[in-house]
């Protein structure tokens, strides 16, 4: 896992004879700083293991693995099993072992909810869908629900008819589900993610990204991705529509425009379920 912090680890790696389920971060590649990893394979480090040094890195708090890796890029992300030596790292839950297994890749809503399932384990239950904080999570599910959550490396999700989720923090995520539904991500290299009928994204913030995507692989109609950050981009799938924005490096918005998937414009026919971004001349560009 790419080390983004500054360097505290314990002492010494411990061996514990226990199996650790954390949660891992890729490029678009399914390489960690370079090594090339798969999912169903086992790995073994031999040699000291050392956090934020040597050894497989992954995180027990699954939003701690978008400090490293954020949701923009193509990052992919994985359900990954540690053993063997263990180093912890002092100021998140990221952990070195000697010994990792990557079960199965998870998507940003999976993320998401496995961050929810988190936090209430390790928390008393509480009658609220707001959280604030680092790295927090708000989940809300049922008709008309709404989701909030602010802070660093945070997490909304919202499933439900008529259902809303919004994010706001670097690295954060948002992920709405459901017939009209909205989700709504601010932050650097934040990301958007809504299913549904008539729904819509919105990602506000430098390298964001805003997605529409279809449940079942059925065609939408009415929903829009709308990203409107500094070199940010969306995509939809057929039946939806996209709004890119240009701006310069001071945030000045240099052009706007929107386009029907299977729309043609200036020669540029916009593709399904594809990132596209605005170029300094105001055309659509693929990601």
């Amino acid at each position: 896992m790419a080390n983004k912090k500054a360097v505290k680890q314990e002492e010494a790696a411990t061996v514990e004879p226990v199996v650790v389920t954390a949660f891992k971060g890729f490029d678009k590649d399914m390489k960690c700083r370079g090594f090339q990893f798969e999912v169903g394979k086992t790995y073994e480090h031999k040699g000291k293991v050392e956090a934020c040094s040597s050894g497989f890195h992954a995180c027990e708090y699954p939003l701690d693995v978008l400090g490293y890796y954020g949701p923009a890029d193509g990052n992919k992300f994985a359900i990954v099993e540690q053993s063997g030596k263990f180093s912890r790292y002092s100021d998140d839950t990221k952990v070195a072992s000697s010994s990792i297994t990557v079960k199965a890749e998870i998507n940003l809503p999976g993320l998401i909810t496995a961050a929810f399932e988190y936090v209430r384990q390790h928390c008393n239950p509480v009658n609220d869908q707001h959280s604030t904080g680092y790295s927090s999570a708000s989940s809300s599910t049922g008709y008309s629900s709404a989701s909030s959550s602010t802070g660093y490396s945070s997490a909304s999700s919202s499933t439900g008819y008529r259902s809303a989720s919004s994010s706001t923090g670097d690295s954060s995520a948002s992920s709405s589900t459901g017939d009209r539904s909205a989700s709504s991500s601010t932050g650097y290299s934040s990301a958007s993610s809504s299913t549904g009928y008539r729904s819509a994204s919105l990602s506000t913030g430098s390298y964001s990204t805003s997605e529409i995507k279809a449940n079942d692989g059925n065609t939408l109609q009415h929903a829009v991705a709308i990203a409107t950050g500094y070199q940010s981009k969306a995509r939809s799938p057929i039946g939806s529509a996209i709004v890119c924005v240009y701006r310069n490096k001071e945030g000045h918005i240099l052009h706007i425009k929107a386009a029907k998937v299977g729309e043609t414009i200036n020669g540029i026919t916009i593709k399904p379920d594809v990132f596209y971004t605005l170029n300094e001349s105001g055309d659509f560009t693929e990601e």
